[in-house]
């Protein structure tokens, strides 16, 4: 986490005041989980999310909290693009599901495939991805993400395996960097790009993985990384393209990892941005309208607001299905309550379903 110029941390009464908790059960299960839990609070600049997953150690934990803090009480980089694309998520779901993930991206024609879940087989993940293509057809993207499960033989025999299906890159196939500058050796007759992303967002030092030749691209995320100007910092130094990711967050870190894609230069934003983008309905929320055409973020740049009721609601936040996939769905848990599409479709930055 960046201490450079630290600002004075706001009271804590001030965070409390406005904490509310919230917990979203998950369509699918993801990352082993079926609830995702966060902190939302408001600050000077609007409202803002603390979410590290329960597994995470304080000094992890505390680089998300400085993320939201920022986020919450210092005004974010301009926007140097008013649209931005988005892509659908396929979890490690097994080939006859594929279809059904994919109709809750409306418009999506670029697919994150989440592969080398643990108790599958390379057969599972060669069907998955199969299903994906044939369901996106010759000229939509597949990106597959094995979250640094594989060892290099693993990945460089996966990689080969999933090849036909002309792969727009692999995302943290091994999961150190000696690995992972091992592989991209390996596999660089193939021009199928090598992708970090741990080796970024949990590294003692971020920068490692380019100054390694490791990697093609970086995948950076806003809350683990410190906030969006730490990690616009990380992709100026490490001197790669860039695709911005989020955290299974919901609308509000949302707008932390739209901020952060709004101001990436043009030269390092070249796969526009990561998956589940566009969540939740609400005012300043990413909202899909309906397939095939843009949707809006609400007004402002970068900014989550909140929204026409906020203390004492007893709706959790609603989050609409779309391009952030299979994720998220309402929760009736005490907590905010995110609503109106119609705000949420004013003037302010776009969200394509191509990425």
């Amino acid at each position: 986490m960046s201490t450079d110029a630290a600002e004075p941390l706001p009271p804590l009464d001030d965070i409390l005041d406005t904490a509310r908790v919230v917990a979203l059960p998950l369509v699918t299960r993801f990352r082993g989980i079926d609830v995702r839990e966060a902190v939302l609070f408001e600050g000077p600049e609007g409202w803002t999310e603390f979410s590290p997953f329960v597994e995470y150690d304080d000094a992890e934990a505390a680089t998300w909290l400085a993320a939201a803090v920022d986020f919450g009480w210092m005004p974010q980089p301009a926007a140097r693009r008013d649209a931005i694309s988005v892509n659908a998520t396929v979890p490690a779901v097994a080939a006859a599901q594929v279809a059904a993930v994919l109709a809750r991206f409306d418009g999506c024609r670029t697919a994150k495939v989440k592969v080398a879940e643990p108790g599958q087989r390379l057969a599972d993940d060669v069907e998955r991805v199969r299903a994906v293509r044939e369901a996106m057809g010759p000229e939509g993207r597949i990106r597959i993400d094995a979250n640094g499960a594989w060892n290099v033989d693993e990945a460089e025999h996966a990689i080969h395996a999933l090849a036909e299906f002309d792969l727009e890159y692999a995302e943290q196939p091994c999961a150190s960097v000696e690995e992972l500058a091992e592989l991209r050796r390996r596999v660089k007759y193939m021009g199928i790009p090598i992708a970090a992303d741990e080796s970024v967002r949990k590294a003692a030092d971020p920068l490692a993985v380019a100054r390694a030749g490791a990697a093609d691209l970086v995948v950076i995320k806003a809350q683990p990384l410190g906030g969006v100007r730490r990690a616009l910092d990380i992709v100026a130094e490490a001197g790669l393209p860039a695709v911005v990711s989020s955290a299974l967050d919901t609308s509000v870190g949302l707008s932390m990892g739209v901020a952060l894609a709004a101001a990436l230069p043009p030269a390092r934003l070249r796969l526009r941005t990561g998956h589940r983008l566009a969540a939740c309905g609400g005012r300043r929320r990413p909202v899909p309208r309906r397939a095939g055409r843009q949707a809006r973020r609400g007004a402002g740049h970068g900014r989550a607001r909140p929204p026409r009721r906020v203390r004492g609601a007893r709706r959790a936040p609603r989050l609409v299905a779309g391009a952030s996939g299979p994720v998220l769905r309402q929760a009736q848990q005490p907590g905010l309550k995110l609503s109106g599409r119609a705000e949420a479709q004013r003037a302010g930055v776009k969200l394509s379903g191509r990425a």
